[in-house]
């Protein structure tokens, strides 16, 4: 915890509305001050660069960048600075792969503001936060006896980002060009998937990628 009386926040959002809301809601709080914005990673870092702030709360999609990159890359040039997720993203699917980038918490927007205050308390005292349902869900894994893995959580991050942008319709050329990858290094991920969920075929992961996609969405 911060020894000063004040605690500055970075909030990156790509949403203005939600942003601002947040903002506002964070500097009804007497002892908290949001010293910067960012609608996007690279506006992220810009700030970083030139300014110290005591946490950062981070959503899960930018528009320049994957959430879950943004965490890797911030935590490798500032780790002391502990970094909230705050997104509209199934806990289920990202809490822990967000964990595992180096963020110290994960919680959802639709969370009640007292919860969300909460969250905040804990990671700048240096703990952990995730729901219960999360929490469980971890503890659950470590010990016991059956295997309550997701299928998705057998893919790496990279893996798990091709299978998103198949979900969402995107050709083996649009995802490269969205990843900034080769066509080939595409391909190999897509076969990585099929072989990881078992599937028998390309079209298969596509149809797989596009029903997983759209069970999100409901």
């Amino acid at each position: 915890m911060p020894s000063k009386g004040i605690i500055e926040f970075l909030v990156v959002d790509d949403h203005p509305i939600f942003r601002q809301g947040l903002v506002a809601l964070l500097e009804s709080e007497l002892r908290y001050k949001v010293k910067g914005q960012a609608g996007s990673a690279r506006e992220a870092e810009q700030f970083l660069s030139g300014e110290q702030v005591d946490i950062i709360l981070l959503d899960m999609s930018l528009g320049d960048s994957k959430g879950i990159d943004l965490i890797r890359d911030l935590k490798s040039k500032y780790p002391s600075i502990p970094i909230l997720v705050i997104s509209m993203h199934d806990e289920l699917i990202y809490a822990e792969r967000v964990l595992k980038a180096g963020a110290s918490g994960y919680i959802m927007k639709e969370e009640a503001w007292a919860v969300t205050l909460e969250a905040i308390q804990k990671v700048l005292n240096g703990k952990v936060h995730v729901s219960q349902n999360i929490n469980q869900r971890l503890l659950s894994k470590m010990y016991s006896q059956k295997d309550e893995t997701l299928p998705e959580e057998l893919l790496s991050d990279r893996e798990f980002e091709v299978l998103e942008y198949m979900g969402q319709g995107y050709g083996t050329g649009e995802i490269s060009e969205s990843m900034n990858l080769s066509v080939k290094t595409v391909s190999t991920y897509r076969d990585h998937i099929k072989e990881k969920l078992q599937l028998s075929s390309a079209a298969q992961v596509r149809r797989y990628a596009v029903k997983w996609w759209q069970s999100r969405r409901t």
